[in-house]
C-alpha cells in the first residue's frame, strides 16, 4: 500500500478498473445499453473517488503542514492561509475527506462486480477474470472470490448438457467432446472454488469405462501401466487433487486409439 492517492490504494491499482471500462466502451459502440451503464458508472465513481483522495491528500500535507508550525510556534493555532481554522477543524475535514474516500472506493468495488455480472451474461469471462485480477491486486481478495465462485457457476451451465450425457456407453466423438468439456472446466473454473476437483472427478468413472469398452471393441491390449480401468471401477474417485493427471491420462489414451489405422469413428 502506498500513499500515492489516498490512505486506501495506490492511484494505479484504483484506475485499473476505469481502465477497463474505458476499453469496453471504446471497442463496440454499439454494446447492449445495461453494459454501457455499468461502464459509465464505474467511470463516475472512479472519478469521484480520485477527487475525494486528492482533497484528503491536500488536507493531510496542509494538517502536516500546520503541525509543524505549531511545533516552532505553539502560540499560532491558525493554519496558514486559513485564518481562525482550529486544529480541530483540520481534523475534522481531513477525517471527512479519508470517509469520503473510503465511501466511494467501497462503491468503485460495488460498481466493479457489477460490470462482471454483466460482463458474464455476455460470455466475456477474460474481461471478468481482469476484473478480479484488478480487485485482488488492491487488497480486496473477498470481492474477487466472488467474481471467480461467479465464473465457475456460469461455466458448469454452459458445459452442464454436455456433462449429462457422459456415460459408459458413449460412442467416440461423444468420448471427446466429453474431454473437452472436462478439460474446460478445470480451465476455466478456479482450483479454490469448494468441491471443483470432487465434481469434475466423478464424471472419470464412467468417461474411463466408456473408452475402455472402445479399446476391447478394437481389440486393443490395455498396456499393465494403463489406469484405464482402475479409474472406470471408481479406483480414483477419493483422490480428487489427481482428477487434472487422471483426465490427461484418459484423454491419452483415448486419443491414442483415435490414431490407430482403421480406427471406428462412429
Amino acid at each position: 500500500m502506498t500513499d500515492a492517492a489516498s490512505p486506501y490504494l495506490a492511484l494505479r491499482q484504483a484506475v485499473r478498473p476505469a481502465i477497463l471500462a474505458h476499453r469496453l466502451l471504446a471497442g463496440d459502440q454499439e454494446r447492449a445499453g445495461k453494459l454501457a451503464a455499468e461502464c459509465e458508472d464505474l467511470l463516475f465513481l472512479t472519478g469521484e473517488l480520485l477527487k475525494a483522495a486528492g482533497r484528503a491528500r491536500i488536507l493531510a500535507a496542509a494538517s502536516a503542514a500546520a503541525s509543524e508550525a505549531s511545533a516552532a510556534a505553539p502560540e499560532v493555532e491558525a493554519v496558514p492561509g486559513v485564518p481562525g481554522q482550529s486544529a480541530g477543524d483540520r481534523q475534522a475535514q481531513l477525517l471527512d475527506a479519508y470517509a469520503d474516500a473510503g465511501l466511494l472506493w467501497a462503491k468503485v468495488v460495488g460498481s466493479s462486480l457489477a460490470l462482471a455480472e454483466a460482463l458474464i451474461e455476455r460470455g466475456d469471462w477474460d474481461d471478468v477474470r481482469a476484473l478480479a485480477g484488478f480487485l485482488a491486486s488492491c487488497g480486496e481478495d473477498s470481492a474477487a472470490a466472488e467474481l471467480r465462485r461467479a465464473l465457475g457457476k456460469a461455466s458448469w451451465q454452459i458445459h452442464r448438457e454436455q456433462l449429462r450425457s457422459i456415460s459408459n456407453t458413449m460412442p467416440p466423438a461423444a468420448i471427446g467432446g466429453a474431454i473437452n468439456a472436462l478439460r474446460a472446466l478445470l480451465r476455466e473454473i478456479p482450483a479454490e472454488l469448494p468441491d471443483r476437483n470432487s465434481e469434475v472427478n466423478r464424471f472419470l468413472p464412467p468417461l474411463a469405462a466408456a473408452i475402455g469398452t472402445l479399446m476391447k471393441k478394437q481389440q486393443v491390449e490395455i498396456p499393465y501401466h494403463s489406469r484405464v480401468e482402475h479409474i472406470a471401477t471408481g479406483g480414483v474417485a477419493k483422490y480428487p487433487d489427481i482428477v487434472e493427471m487422471s483426465l490427461d491420462e484418459l484423454a491419452a489414451e483415448f486419443e491414442g486409439l483415435c490414431r490407430r489405422p482403421g480406427r471406428d469413428s462412429t
